[in-house]
């Protein structure tokens, strides 16, 4: 039983992070930018969910300004990177170096803050129902991700989402269709990083606890789940509501493997060596079977040339 709820523990925290993913999805595939502002904005929001509970206010609302913080947060990264004209990437990291400073303000200068006196969640529905709190935490994390999936699947069909993908998929193309790239990059960056402070607040909840460097390497963590996600369950042809569901399934897949490993006795110093090395054999698996089909080719078309000869 103890196994099983490890590994339920481990769906849990897929769904969890699953929005981390979500939101890195946003810039890394959509708008094409590598933010590093997500190391910062998942702590953020966590910090702010943090505070917010231990001053007594409900688990949901503390929901939304971890997700407002997150919005901040990119908002930043935002405007440095269109108004400031600094590259993407700079810009994520100046937010990110901000944001520890923050966030150790957010969280009264300490480095890391218990919530084991605090109203949080998951616990509160599971003494209510007298349900174990895994249990409790796969509902919840999966309706927020069902809602989420939703709202994001409408979004990005409306006019506004649209211009988004525009803005990503050819800038200058956007731009001549009377697009305003610079404020879908900002609109952009700032939903990306709401959804991150969102997996920040869940997570703090989740664990009654939060810490002031509980986002580093977060971005290695998404953009794994993106990659497993992208080569296992969807493909460039699949439809926009597979692929974001394929990102949270990619995430749910990381933390079993990641429980997996550390069931068969992996040091817990090595798992960001085992995250880089999963992206990297991940990211280069779709390059090797794309070449792969492209020398299949080749040789179907010289033989058919040297057959006709």
């Amino acid at each position: 039983m103890g196994l099983f709820y490890t590994y339920l523990g481990a769906v849990d925290l897929g769904l969890i992070w699953g929005f981390l993913a979500l939101g890195v999805y946003i810039t890394f595939r959509l708008l094409d930018i590598a933010d590093l502002t997500v190391d910062g904005s998942f702590a953020t929001g966590g910090a702010v969910c943090a505070v917010c509970v231990l001053n007594n206010m409900h688990p949901l609302l503390a929901i939304l300004f971890a997700i407002l913080a997150g919005f901040i947060a990119g908002g930043i990264t935002g405007i440095l990177h269109t108004k400031c004209k600094i590259p993407a990437i700079l810009a994520g990291i100046l937010t990110q170096i901000g944001l520890y400073s923050i966030n150790l303000r957010i969280m009264g200068g300490r480095a890391n803050l218990p919530l084991t006196t605090a109203n949080t969640l998951f616990n509160d529905i599971s003494r209510a129902l007298n349900i174990n709190k895994y249990y409790i935490a796969f509902i919840v994390s999966l309706l927020f991700v069902i809602l989420f999936i939703a709202l994001l699947y409408w979004f990005f069909g409306t006019e506004m989402g649209s211009s988004i993908r525009a803005t990503g998929n050819n800038e200058q193309m956007a731009r001549s269709l009377g697009i305003n790239t610079d404020t879908m990059k900002l609109l952009g960056l700032m939903i990306s990083n709401g959804l991150v402070g969102l997996s920040g607040g869940l997570y703090a909840l989740y664990g009654q606890a939060t810490d002031v460097r509980v986002g580093t390497g977060a971005i290695v963590i998404a953009l794994a789940s993106i990659v497993i996600g992208e080569v296992i369950v969807s493909s460039k042809k699949s439809g926009f509501a597979l692929r974001l569901s394929s990102i949270i399934i990619g995430s749910i897949i990381y933390r079993i493997i990641v429980a997996l490993v550390l069931q068969i006795g992996l040091n817990t110093d090595d798992l960001k060596l085992l995250t880089a090395i999963l992206v990297g054999i991940a990211l280069t698996i779709p390059i090797m079977l794309s070449k792969r089909k492209q020398i299949s080719t080749y040789k179907k078309l010289t033989k058919e040339i040297d057959e006709d000869a």
